[in-house]
């Protein structure tokens, strides 16, 4: 969407707060011996503290409130009570709402207590790959640009990125125009950001895999070569100079 007047901002001000504390403290909250359905009924309370809504469940019937993804699960990973928490798990959450008519989307994927298994590599790979591409995305930016700079960080520190999973507009619903803002550079994308629209900006970064598959559970995406998967994600509003972080209360950066 792009934001037109002051209470469209304030709307989007609004749902971005709701995810963004929901994340935070999700992200707090989980621990080794929780099952990652305790971890989901935790955030939807939460969320619907707010008054706000689970945008999977609205949008797709997605079978919790949100996708918390484990291990070699790349993402859409569904809450479940079989699923427990170890000490050293790589653990994604994305928390994406509708409130008074208004979507945002967030994700942050962090290691579970001690990192025993050495994903913080990754992950901090995937952060710092975020933050370099918010940084750098402003009205008139090519699309195409911001994926090549995402792929060449990820390649620069020995990873590779998700091709069939990417970053999207939201604000109206959950996913908008512009779709796929890619982690790498599609040469045919001649698209260029746009002033005042609103944006899911997202990194797919792998230690081994370059395309996400789907399990028979119709959800759960896992990585063609294997492999883990880090994620983290913002929603921002494109201005001519640094955007605005609308979801930045989530500390994913911290």
């Amino acid at each position: 969407m792009s934001i037109t007047n002051e209470s469209e901002l304030i709307g989007m001000q609004k749902v971005s707060e709701a995810i963004a504390f929901t994340l935070k403290e999700m992200c707090g909250f989980a621990k080794p011996g929780m099952t990652t359905k305790e971890v989901d009924d935790f955030g939807a309370a939460v969320l619907k503290s707010f008054g706000a809504r689970s945008a999977p469940a609205l949008t797709y019937g997605f079978p919790g409130c949100a996708c918390i993804s484990v291990d070699n699960e790349f993402c859409h990973g569904i809450p479940s009570e079989q699923r427990v928490l170890k000490e050293g798990d790589l653990i994604n959450i994305d928390v994406s709402a509708e409130l008074n008519g208004f979507w945002a989307d967030n994700g942050n994927s962090f290691v579970i207590g001690k990192d025993l298994n050495k994903h913080a590599t990754l992950v901090n790979a995937s952060k710092e790959i975020l933050h370099k591409a918010i940084n750098n995305i402003k009205g008139g930016v090519k699309i195409s640009d911001i994926g090549l700079l995402m792929e060449t960080e990820a390649k620069r520190r020995g990873f590779k990125v998700i091709k069939n999973l990417g970053g999207h507009g939201v604000g109206k619903s959950l996913h908008e125009e512009p779709d796929e803002l890619m982690n790498y550079r599609n040469r045919f994308d001649n698209r260029r950001f746009r002033k005042n629209t609103v944006v899911a900006i997202e990194t797919f970064i792998s230690t081994s895999s370059n395309i996400a598959v789907e399990l028979k559970d119709g959800w759960t995406m896992v990585g063609n070569k294997g492999g883990y998967m880090a994620q983290h994600e913002h929603t921002i509003i494109i201005t001519d100079g640094q955007p605005i972080i609308l979801t930045e209360m989530n500390e994913i950066f911290n």
